[in-house]
């Protein structure tokens, strides 16, 4: 009994941990001006630190728990989704981020 409540007590961490991970969206589209644009969604119960970097300018914001960021649009009709460079981890990893707004 005591080896079945531990190894399902494991499968369920290490489901939690994976679900974590997965969890963040990132939605491409275009402004009614025609520039590429990004917005990040945090689909998880942790705040997340993030950053969208588009030909070397990187925003850095915080991304609270079940919200989306601000759409980030490029400054060049050139650019597409192909162009922005997105990143999402736990906030608690990276702690200097919260000095960053939402």
């Amino acid at each position: 009994m005591n080896k079945y409540y531990i190894l399902c007590l494991g499968l369920f961490l290490i489901t939690d941990i994976q679900a974590k991970n997965t969890h963040v969206e990132i939605r491409h589209g275009y402004s009614t001006d025609g520039y590429a644009q990004v917005k990040v969604l945090n689909n998880i119960r942790e705040e997340l630190a993030c950053y969208v970097a588009i030909d070397g300018h990187k925003s850095k914001f915080r991304l609270p728990p079940h919200k989306a960021s601000q759409w980030h649009t490029a400054n060049n009709k050139n650019y597409d989704h192909t162009n922005f460079s997105t990143w999402c981890d736990l906030i608690e990893f990276y702690p200097q981020y919260k000095k960053y707004k939402y």
